[in-house]
Order: C-alpha cells, then sequence, then structure tokens
C-alpha cells in the first residue's frame, strides 16, 4: 500500500509540474515534513525518478548528514569539523558556507527509513555509468522484492553489457522475485537457482526454507534446492581440494627432488637440505631487491626468472663446499653425515641470521603471478600456484634429461651402480660427486624461488620442508624419481582431503603414521632402485 501511496505521488506530482520544474526539488523539499512513515513514501517516491542527483542526497540522509536551517527552511547536507558544519547543496553539491551547530536541524532517521534509503541506492545505482557500482547495486537490489525494484531490475538487465555485472543482475532479479512473487512464481525462482554454485544463492534458499509464512510446497521446492546445490557444492570442492593437493604435492616435489639426488642416489643424509631452499629463497629476495634499486620499474616483474639460475648458483656452490670440506670423508657413515649437516644447517641459518636480521623478509609476487582465474561459484586459482605447479614440471623434467641425456648423467649413474667399476673406467667419482652434490643442492635452491612465492623468506624456512622432504624420497623410493614425483603428489592430495575432516596438524599425523605403515609393509618404497646405499 505505502509503495502504491509512492508511485501515485510520483506520477500526480510529474503530471500537475509545469515542463521547467525540478520534481527531485519538490520531493526533496518535503522529507523534512510528517514522521517517520510519510518519509519512507518520499524515499520511495524519490527513488522512482530515476534521478542520480538523488545518490548523494540519499546517502547523506542515512549518514545524518541531511539538515534544515533554521532561519530559512532550506535543505543543506550538514558535515561537521569541530564545533562547525560546512554546508552543501544536496543536489548540486554547491558549497554554502559555514554554520554553527545551533543553526541546523538534523533530520532523523529510523531503521525502516535506513532500508527505505538502501533499497532506493541499489535501484538508482543500477543505472550507474561504473560496472563495479552497478554489480555492487545488484547484488544489494537481490535483498528486496519490491514491484518496483523488479521493473527498475528487469530495465537495467536488458540494457547490462558487461557479463558478470549481467549475472549479478539476473540473480538479484530472482532473489527478488522469490522474495515478492506467487507461490508459483517462488518455485519456479528457486527451480532457476537449483543449478548455482553461488554461495549468495544457498543463503537465499535458506532463508525461504526458515520463512514461518511460505508455503510448504515453496519450502519444499527450497529444501529439494538446497539439497541439489550441496550435492554439487561437494564435487566441487572436491575439484578444489584436488587443486590444492595438486599444489601442495608440487612444492613438497620441488623440495624433494634436490634430496631424491643427494640422499637417494648418493645415500647421503644431508639434513643442511633445507637450507639450500632457504639460501634460494634468499638469492630470490636479493635478486629482487637489486632490480628494485638499479633497473627501471618497467622491468621489475623480469626478476624472478633473473634469480632461478642465481639461486641455483648459490645452493650448488655451498652445497659443493659442503660437500668437497665435510661430507667425502663420512661417505658410508651416516650417523657421523646427519650430525655434520645438522651442524652445518645450524651455521647457515645463524649466517643468514647475521646478514639479512632474524625478521621475515617479503618477496613480492610479479604482476604476471598476481591474481587468479575463477572457475566457477568462487572458486579462483591463484596464478601463483598455477606457476608453481607448471614450474615443477619443467623442473622435475629438466632434472630427468640431465641425468637421462647427458655425459655428466651417465657419469653419474655409473657411480652409483659401482663404484670401484667406474673408476676403471676412467670416471673421476670424486668429481661426480661433488657435481652430484652441487645438482640437488641447486634444484633445491630453485625450489627456494617457487616457495618465496607462497609465503615469506625466513631463516627457518627450510626446516618446515625437511621432514616432508624426506618422507617423499623414502615413501617413493630412495633414488627414484617417478617415485618421488608419485609420492609427492599423493601425499599433497592425501593432506588436503584430511584437512576438513581432521585439521591440518592432525592430518599430517595421520599422513605421517600411514606411511609409517606403508614403509613397514614396503621398506623400499614404492619404486624401488639399486644404488650405493644397497650395495653397503
Amino acid at each position: 500500500m505505502r509503495l502504491f501511496l509512492a508511485t501515485l505521488l510520483g506520477l500526480l506530482v510529474l503530471t500537475s509540474l509545469p515542463a521547467h520544474a525540478d520534481p527531485l526539488a519538490d520531493f526533496t523539499a518535503n522529507l523534512p515534513k510528517g514522521g517517520y512513515s510519510d518519509r519512507i513514501v518520499q524515499i520511495e517516491a524519490i527513488a522512482t525518478l530515476g534521478d542520480p542527483r538523488a545518490i548523494p542526497l540519499l546517502e547523506a540522509l542515512g549518514k545524518g548528514e541531511l539538515h534544515t536551517r533554521k532561519d530559512s527552511g532550506a535543505l543543506v547536507t550538514a558535515r561537521r569539523e569541530g564545533r562547525e558544519y560546512f554546508l552543501t547543496d544536496p543536489l548540486s553539491g554547491a558549497d554554502l558556507g559555514k554554520a554553527g551547530r545551533r543553526d541546523t536541524k538534523k533530520i532523523k532517521v529510523n531503521n525502516g527509513v535506513r532500508s527505505a534509503i538502501a533499497e532506493a541506492l541499489a535501484q538508482l545505482k543500477l543505472a550507474s555509468a561504473d560496472p563495479a557500482i552497478r554489480r555492487a547495486a545488484a547484488e544489494e537490489a537481490a535483498k528486496y522484492g519490491s514491484p518496483t525494484m523488479l521493473a527498475r531490475l528487469r530495465a537495467a538487465l536488458e540494457a547490462e553489457q558487461v557479463p558478470d555485472v549481467k549475472a549479478a543482475m539476473q540473480t538479484a532479479l530472482i532473489a527478488a522475485e522469490l522474495a515478492a512473487g506467487t507461490p508459483a512464481e517462488r518455485i519456479a525462482a528457486i527451480d532457476r537457482l537449483a543449478g548455482s554454485f553461488d554461495p549468495a544463492v544457498r543463503a537465499l534458499l535458506g532463508q525461504v526454507l526458515s520463512d514461518a509464512n511460505a508455503q510448504p510446497e515453496v519450502k519444499a521446492a527450497a529444501a529439494k534446492a538446497i539439497d541439489k546445490i550441496e550435492s554439487q557444492r561437494a564435487w566441487l570442492d572436491a575439484g578444489l581440494a584436488l587443486f590444492q593437493g595438486i599444489s601442495l604435492g608440487s612444492i613438497l616435489l620441488l623440495a624433494a627432488i634436490g634430496l631424491a639426488i643427494t640422499f637417494g642416489v648418493m645415500g647421503v643424509i644431508n639434513m643442511a637440505h633445507g637450507e639450500m631452499i632457504m639460501l634460494g629463497a634468499y638469492s630470490t629476495f636479493v635478486v629482487q631487491e637489486v632490480f628494485r634499486a638499479f633497473l627501471p620499474a618497467s622491468v621489475f616483474d623480469l626478476y624472478l626468472i633473473a634469480a632461478i639460475p642465481v639461486a641455483f648458483m648459490v645452493a650448488a656452490l655451498v652445497g659443493m663446499a659442503m660437500e668437497r670440506s665435510v661430507i667425502r670423508f663420512l661417505y658410508s657413515r651416516p650417523l657421523e653425515t646427519l650430525l655434520a649437516t645438522w651442524g652445518v644447517s645450524l651455521i647457515l641459518q645463524q649466517a643468514v641470521r647475521s646478514i639479512f636480521g632474524a625478521t621475515n623478509q617479503e618477496v613480492a609476487n610479479p604482476n604476471w603471478m598476481s591474481g587468479g582465474v575463477e572457475i566457477i561459484g568462487g572458486v579462483i586459482l591463484t596464478y601463483n600456484r598455477l606457476c608453481i605447479i607448471a614450474f615443477c614440471l619443467i623442473v622435475l623434467g629438466l632434472v630427468v634429461l640431465v641425468l637421462r641425456k647427458t655425459h655428466f648423467g651417465l657419469e653419474m649413474r655409473a657411480v652409483t651402480q659401482n663404484r670401484g667399476m667406474a673408476r676403471s673406467m676412467g670416471i673421476d667419482s670424486s668429481r661426480v660427486d661433488a657435481l652430484t652434490f652441487g645438482l640437488g643442492s641447486g634444484v633445491a635452491g630453485i625450489a627456494g624461488v617457487a616457495l618465496s612465492q607462497v609465503g615469506n623468506v625466513s631463516p627457518n624456512l627450510g626446516q618446515l620442508y625437511i621432514v616432508d622432504s624426506f618422507m617423499v624420497v623414502v615413501f617413493g623410493g630412495v633414488g627414484n624419481l617417478a617415485g618421488t614425483f608419485v609420492a609427492a603428489m599423493s601425499l599433497g592430495v592425501l593432506n588436503k582431503f584430511l584437512e576438513p575432516a581432521a585439521g591440518a596438524v592432525l592430518g599430517k599425523v595421520v599422513v605421517l603414521v600411514l606411511v609409517i605403515l606403508f614403509i613397514q609393509r614396503r621398506p623400499r618404497g614404492l619404486f624401488a632402485l639399486k644404488g650405493r646405499s644397497e650395495e653397503a
């Protein structure tokens, strides 16, 4: 009834005014008159005009900034600063000077008036030139099912050209029909919503289900639609968990590839492997700072590409130095190797703290790795995770090529399988040991480049992945890259599927227990490979 009065009032005013008159100014002048219900009628009438000048007027009213001057009764927007008000015209925005706090009277609003203002603003903003404003207005309009809102949504939908805004308007129109239609119309609207992945749609159907005044057939249709949405959402969540598991598996694989070489092939328990990852991450940070300080901003996004060879070389050189100075004296003595490399890891952590400090260092994502792609229903696949997955496969492929298709790879496999026979064939096993350890450490450094894009860089970064790396290598089969790949992806996916039910910490514990039980049954892992440790 009130909406009918507002529409009728608007039509009467428009038909009775001369051609040069301003209907919005006339409605605005009546806002201070009467009580709250009269004010709501005036607001609804203002919304029917569709005049964009009403937007700042209604926003000021909602904020309590719409006043009348006591001396002239003129309507003004009053923004308080200290003991004075700065006055502007509510329609034109023209400066009207200053006034004291006692020179104006605020137009009061209650919750009913605020609700009418919100609905009127949603209607008016549907015609905005800014697509972002139109989309926000459509999302707000979904809350209201008045006939005026329905008409305004239909008109806006016909004129809309931007796909995502149009989709928001379609959802808002269905939601408005759901709130204001007949039982048959509401059921038809529910049927159209049943295939949506939008979380807002699930909330709308939940409101229908909890509405005490809704007809039984409408509630039954809403319950059926919710069941369908939740079933579809379960599949969507499973797909998202699979992507997150592959992403985690890629990170684990990057961290474990180098260890598969140093531990799996050489039989060295390198507790400083995590610090090779950390050195790669800090190398990325240094390259970023060099680009930021000395090169034009236009090439900053290339810093990550430049950081890859730098991180590989830094970690490889440190790894080779560690092999030449410590590890070469400890082959076939795994316990001493473990203790010695653990000591090296502490030295490297403290060295980094002394140079860079103990606080985390932030490494920015390049623009081409920022953001993501929305698949469906608010599910976003971030570009940095997608890039890490692709990068992981590239690194794995390059390592396989080095081991299978190069002279160094042939020498390394020969030394691994039979050191004595390799020496008798003229292979310098000492040089091969150093280069092999450098390769494993360098790949760990490249892993640090990737890890710098998903979190902050800290001296303890490597410690977060050392246990997982050993678990991946042992589970996959010592020294087997194919097993390392399968193990990393399996553990990553398993972790992500367990997390929703068991939590992150308990999920890791469950995975660890499952790996231990598997190793008990199959001590050589998924894919067994004969190597130096096997000979011993």
